[in-house]
């Protein structure tokens, strides 16, 4: 190992689920691993169960290409700091690419583009959308909101604490450039001697970017593919009918027509896998399943709350809570716009949830 860079592995562990992983760990706090010529795989903490992100570098002539970049929190510099006098050996960043706008992606970002006068690349919604978070920044609560989450079934006090915490997304996130350079839905981004092809999705985030590098076959996944664990899709106050896993499962299927099976995928979140085809058939699949509980949940009207059971494996505590509630919304608004379920409100602004009949009449 040199200036915390660990050469490429050369034995893969055994196949899990259909998919492979070629390197024996992560890379520690610190280091990093050449996962290709020219990138680097690293990671940084985040002080939450999902305790990291990984972020990459690909040689851009006398500099690197920076993807995504951790939370703007304490600590998280200090991990930058160590990785780009070590394994980037001092040599400058020369542009910062955010795969989407989520905290852990742009947390970083503003920071680093300042530090390196580098540009910022990012799809146009995500850039606008995080503006727009970055506005509400200690902002009062719209009233839209306690409409919505009341309208889940959220009590009172669960409404009071989303009061408190409105306006939260900037306190991760430091101030993004007042410009940017648009990625757009195949377009081809010359880093260093290669072409990455841009390959959009939706659903996790409106227009969340994968990269491929299509000369050896490397993607970077982002959070739309994740090798253990399926990417949040959820509805928000602030497009409350909206239909984000219609989005999402038809960007996963259309992905299934894009990547050929021996890609590198190189994910935000989990470990460098190989077996994209089997990962994307599998999360479909699991969204799948979980709206077949839900159909059969719905016999009787529930509200999104209740169905908290039928689509998680462990309890729902407070801190995921909205996240939660986002879930259970967008796999009702999934059923409600194919016309599997109903929704009807009732005097308290309760939504109540049930399973059509509509299949059974028309076989």
């Amino acid at each position: 190992m040199a200036d915390g860079v660990i050469p490429a592995e050369t034995e893969a562990r055994p196949a899990e689920r259909g998919l492979t992983y070629p390197f024996a760990a992560p890379p520690a706090s610190g280091e990093a691993i050449r996962v290709a010529p020219d990138v680097l795989w690293m990671r940084v903490a985040m002080p939450m169960q999902l305790d990291h992100i990984n972020v990459y570098a690909v040689r851009d002539g006398d500099g690197w290409a920076v993807v995504d970049c951790g939370l703007a929190i304490p600590g998280t510099k200090d991990e930058w700091e160590a990785l780009l006098s070590g394994p980037m050996g001092g040599e400058p960043v020369t542009r910062v690419i955010c795969t989407h706008m989520h905290p852990d992606h742009i947390g970083l970002a503003g920071w680093l583009c300042e530090r390196f006068d580098a540009p910022l690349l990012m799809t146009r919604l995500e850039y606008v959308m995080a503006r727009m978070l970055l506005a509400d920044t200690g902002q009062t609560a719209p009233e839209s909101g306690a409409v919505f989450y009341r309208a889940a079934g959220w009590d009172e006090p669960q409404i009071a604490r989303y009061r408190k915490e409105f306006g939260r997304f900037g306190t991760a996130v430091s101030t993004l450039p007042a410009a940017y350079t648009r990625m757009r839905e195949g377009d081809l981004i010359r880093i260093g001697d290669h072409d990455w092809r841009v390959v959009v999705g939706e659903g996790h985030s409106p227009e969340h970017a994968c990269l491929w590098r299509e000369v050896d076959g490397l993607v970077l996944g982002g959070d739309q593919i994740l090798p253990r664990i399926s990417s949040n899709v959820s509805v928000w106050p602030t497009e409350a009918d909206a239909d984000p896993l219609g989005e999402w499962l038809d960007s996963l299927e259309r992905m299934k027509t894009v990547f050929p099976d021996d890609v590198l995928v190189l994910p935000s979140h989990g470990e460098v896998f190989r077996g994209v085809q089997p990962r994307l058939d599998a999360l479909i699949r699991g969204h799948r399943v979980a709206l077949k509980r839900l159909e059969r949940s719905l016999r009787e009207p529930k509200r999104a709350v209740d169905l908290f059971p039928a689509l998680f494996a462990r309890p729902v505590g407070d801190g995921v809570r909205g996240m939660a509630t986002g879930e259970a919304v967008a796999h009702l608004n999934y059923m409600l716009h194919r016309g599997a379920v109903v929704r009807e409100r009732d005097e308290d602004g309760v939504d109540w949830w049930r399973a059509t009949t509509k299949r059974e009449e028309a076989a």
